[in-house]
């Protein structure tokens, strides 16, 4: 796996993630959804740099001029809820990609420590032969980002594949990077190098759909 970590570089991504960060900054909903999605459209910049592009001749009010643009056939697939914020951001710069959702959670049962995925909701388009974007704002075991694209086998085979995370373990990277195709792309803001008992990145942020949405309840 090709792992492009953005905070080996010094850059206006690291200002948006401080602010999540933040417990004195993060508190209002709206202040956080539009950081997430900032990250979202830095992350989609870099990774726009990998794409195929090709000449293309446009006609401007005083003439002819070519230009390189990308011709990849995108798809965007966020885990919702927590993803919404940061698909949005993907979907300000790729703006004619199809989209793709899915809701993976984790169910604790008897011990609050343990957890399975569960993968209910799942819409999406053909994947043979696209890009597929895969985005989860916190890569934290990885077996969400695992479960979901298990669950997306059955709608093709994508030419190319790029995850997308604001923040992750150094424990979820080195899982997905194990599990994942040898040429897919991990495009991520912050690396951090613990998880707690709960699974929980440290220091992280804490639960980044709370943050965006409010809590929920437990079932």
């Amino acid at each position: 796996m090709y792992i492009h970590n953005l905070s080996k570089e010094n850059s206006i991504l690291n200002s948006f993630i401080s602010e999540i960060r933040d417990v004195t900054k993060q508190k209002g909903g709206m202040r956080f959804r539009r950081n997430i999605e900032r990250i979202g459209e830095v992350l989609g910049y870099e990774l726009s740099k990998t794409l195929n592009f090709q000449t293309k001749t446009i006609t401007t009010p005083l003439g002819l001029c070519e230009m390189d643009v990308y011709n990849n056939e995108v798809v965007l697939c966020s885990i919702l809820r927590a993803g919404i914020p940061l698909h949005n951001g993907l979907l300000n710069y790729f703006d004619t990609a199809e989209n793709a959702f899915i809701s993976a959670y984790r169910h604790h049962k008897e011990n609050p420590e343990s957890f399975e995925i569960i993968v209910e909701y799942l819409a999406c388009p053909d994947l043979n032969n696209k890009t597929l974007i895969l985005a989860d704002p916190m890569l934290a075991t990885g077996q969400s980002m695992i479960a979901t694209f298990e669950a997306l086998q059955s709608f093709g085979t994508p030419e190319s594949l790029h995850l997308i995370s604001v923040i992750g373990s150094q424990e979820g990277v080195d899982f997905v990077a194990s599990k994942f195709p040898e040429s897919t792309h991990l495009w991520i803001g912050a690396i951090d190098k613990t998880l707690n008992a709960k699974g929980y990145i440290v220091p992280g942020l804490g639960d980044a759909g709370d943050l965006s949405f409010g809590e929920k309840l437990q079932k």
